[in-house]
């Protein structure tokens, strides 16, 4: 056989290699890459936390997709789009579980709590709050619940038990101090605070950081880590399937390092408090 005639056949064959190596390369799907579904200032601080060098470290590769709602993420997350979420809290993701029919969750560990706070113009504490005064309070049972049991915390009311999550003012066991009670939406919060009518309002964390407000400087009385707000404190989750997967759970350790707490702390004024808790203990046990 001449040289032409294998010299083309060597050039045929780096062809059908090189053509047969591209198509696979490109049809390959992405290896390891842990698609998180979060919401808002969540969403920020994962794609923050996925181009990290603790990131890096931990060979994790994430892609962020940004949810407009929880459930939608809920029901992503249980049917295997999304991978893991990270936005809600432990009483959330357990209401989920008991009305989902379309798969659950589980929990892979523990986040932080965003308090909820009590903000007034009028007073300095919550001791101060009149007789008949009209505190203003989310009309969303998940937040009107989380409100009431702060209140409760704070000793101006006491609630029946047992006290759900989805309970509301008609919960209300002992009201001493014949407090008027009304309902807004939360994100007008921030600037009933100012109202003439309103003696106090409670605002969650994120009305009232786009309020300007720090709920730890400026609330008169505020959540902290205890029994009264387990069932606040936020997770990551996942799919039941994944309960044991060791790659997932990576995204705590690099969650809980110290450069992305620091990033945190800086960016949410150290309103985002690190919960480093067993899901024992938002179990209660």
């Amino acid at each position: 056989m001449s040289k032409k005639v294998w010299l083309a056949i060597a050039a045929s064959t780096l062809i059908i290699i090189g053509a047969f190596s591209y198509t696979t390369n490109n049809n390959r799907p992405k290896a390891n890459v842990i698609t998180i579904g979060s919401v808002t200032s969540d969403a920020d601080i994962w794609r923050h936390l996925a181009k990290s060098d603790t990131a890096k470290k931990l060979d994790l590769h994430i892609e962020v997709k940004e949810f407009t709602d929880g459930l939608s993420l809920n029901k992503a997350t249980a049917e295997g789009q999304v991978d893991v979420n990270a936005f809600q809290s432990y009483g959330y993701f357990q209401a989920f579980n008991k009305e989902s029919k379309d798969g659950k969750l589980v929990a892979l560990g523990t986040t932080y709590l965003e308090p909820l706070g009590v903000y007034s113009d009028k007073y300095k504490s919550v001791k101060d709050i009149p007789n008949g005064a009209t505190i203003a309070i989310a009309k969303d049972l998940a937040d009107e619940s989380r409100g009431l049991k702060l209140l409760a915390d704070a000793g101006l009311i006491t609630l029946d038990k047992p006290f759900g999550a989805l309970d509301g003012l008609e919960k209300i066991k002992a009201n001493p101090h014949q407090f008027k009670f009304k309902e807004i939406d939360d994100t007008t919060g921030g600037r009933l605070l100012h109202d003439n009518s309103i003696d106090a309002v409670l605002i969650s964390n994120s009305v009232s950081q786009a309020a300007g407000l720090n709920v730890l400087k400026d609330a008169i009385y505020y959540e902290h880590v205890n029994r009264h707000t387990r069932a606040n404190v936020n997770i990551i989750a996942t799919a039941t399937k994944n309960e044991t997967n060791k790659t997932y759970k990576k995204l705590l350790t690099l969650y809980r390092s110290k450069t992305a707490q620091k990033y945190i702390n800086q960016k949410y004024h150290g309103t985002k408090t690190e919960v480093v808790k067993p899901i024992s203990y938002l179990e209660g046990e």
